[in-house]
């Protein structure tokens, strides 16, 4: 079996991303780059029935490699491995409170700093396109345009890391901070933070990360 740590890392992390609530049964995906392509979950098998030889290895021409077919949403890794090449591992997920500004097409505004953790002062919705499609992957690379997250209207999110553990981490970050905003929307529109102030937090962000 090629990649055999790696293999079990995206199997680990794959049945964490269900048990923390970010996805259920068989939805969502989540992928890691290797140096001559990607490994990826495979389609329609739960994380609890798989195997690390069930993980399956795709190049960015769309080869791919082994007996499982790849989860539909390949071409969104694809896309983003090839064009953003800071991206270590790619989450794309269904969590509840992300969902429900997905469906609602909002964004999550800087209404708290911690929106600054996918690199801009917003979290953008794109716009819908059926999943598994060209155009959803079109729409998506656009929203991620200096982010490393976003919403996917009528259906999820999606965020990338430089590896796995971290991209987990995000996405529980996402959906707690969408968690806030839609109890915060019960009470009333917040009052967002303005840019300056959102300048200095990502600025506090880039000197915390050049630190580690």
């Amino acid at each position: 079996m090629d990649f055999p740590d790696q293999r079990r890392d995206l199997l680990d992390t794959a049945r964490s991303v269900n048990r923390r609530g970010l996805s259920q049964g068989t939805t969502g995906n989540l992928s890691v780059r290797l140096a001559d392509g990607f490994l990826i979950t495979p389609s329609a098998l739960p994380y609890e029935a798989c195997h690390a030889e069930d993980m399956v290895w795709m190049g960015l021409d769309g080869e791919v490699r082994g007996q499982r077919k790849p989860s539909t949403e390949w071409r969104l890794h694809r896309d983003i491995y090839a064009n953003r090449p800071e991206a270590g591992a790619i989450l794309h997920a269904h969590p509840p409170w992300c969902t429900t500004l997905a469906c609602l097409e909002r964004e999550i505004p800087a209404f708290h700093y911690m929106v600054a953790m996918a690199g801009g002062d917003n979290i953008r919705c794109a716009p819908y396109a059926i999943f598994g499609s060209q155009a959803l992957s079109d729409s998506v690379l656009l929203a991620l345009h200096k982010r490393t997250a976003c919403l996917l209207a009528h259906h999820g999110m999606v965020c990338f890391a430089a590896d796995l553990d971290r991209v987990l981490a995000l996405g529980l970050e996402i959906e707690a901070l969408a968690g806030v905003y839609v109890r915060t929307l019960q009470i009333g529109e917040p009052k967002l933070l303005g840019q300056d102030e959102m300048r200095q937090v990502l600025d506090r962000f880039a000197d915390y990360r050049n630190r580690r």
